[in-house]
């Protein structure tokens, strides 16, 4: 029968890719759960979407958090066997997002969130990748990482959030609520 426990991070340790554990309270431990939550916002997200492209567009988006888990988690020796976020994937967010942006209408005003399902889903994904940005950004800050194109990953990915809730809602045949009152 498999298990689903190892007991090993019962100490209040994990292991990392590599030799070696960290306090389960550590930073880059804390990077990999703000990671990991985006990746579940984003396939809640997935699952809600109505427009064709968003699904595929999150599922490939989904890959890449894995990719970025994976490389936060390897020790700095082994961090290079696991790079797989580079400027070509950084790029591949670029082009969506100007795909994207072409297809739906830019509010002038800031939007509030609500008014698709899918659209607020995505809506609660970007803010979760805007904290991973930021763990992220401390793990780079502080030399506990080199591979600086996770960061504008995370950026990217967080704007192309932003445009994706656009076409969710449009999709939906949802007008955009602004901050001013109608």
């Amino acid at each position: 029968m498999t298990r689903f426990y190892t007991k090993t991070g019962d100490d209040g340790y994990t292991g990392l890719l590599g030799e070696g554990r960290a306090p389960k309270y550590d930073r880059r431990i804390e990077t990999i759960g703000a990671i990991d939550e985006a990746n579940a916002a984003i396939a809640l997200a997935r699952t809600l979407s109505l427009a064709p492209q968003t699904s595929t567009i999150l599922l490939d988006a989904q890959r890449d958090l894995y990719h970025i888990m994976a490389e936060v988690a390897a020790t700095p020796e082994n961090s290079p066997r696991f790079r797989k976020i580079t400027a070509e994937r950084v790029s591949w967010l670029e082009t969506q997002i100007a795909d994207i942006s072409s297809r739906v209408n830019i509010p002038e005003e800031f939007i509030v969130p609500g008014d698709s399902k899918a659209g607020a889903a995505i809506d609660l994904a970007r803010t979760i990748v805007r904290r991973a940005e930021r763990h992220i950004a401390r793990l780079l800050h502080s030399k506990r990482l080199e591979n600086r194109e996770l960061l504008r990953y995370m950026n990217r990915l967080s704007s192309l959030c932003f445009v994706l809730e656009l076409l969710e809602n449009q999709s939906a045949g949802s007008l955009y609520t602004t901050l001013a009152k109608e």
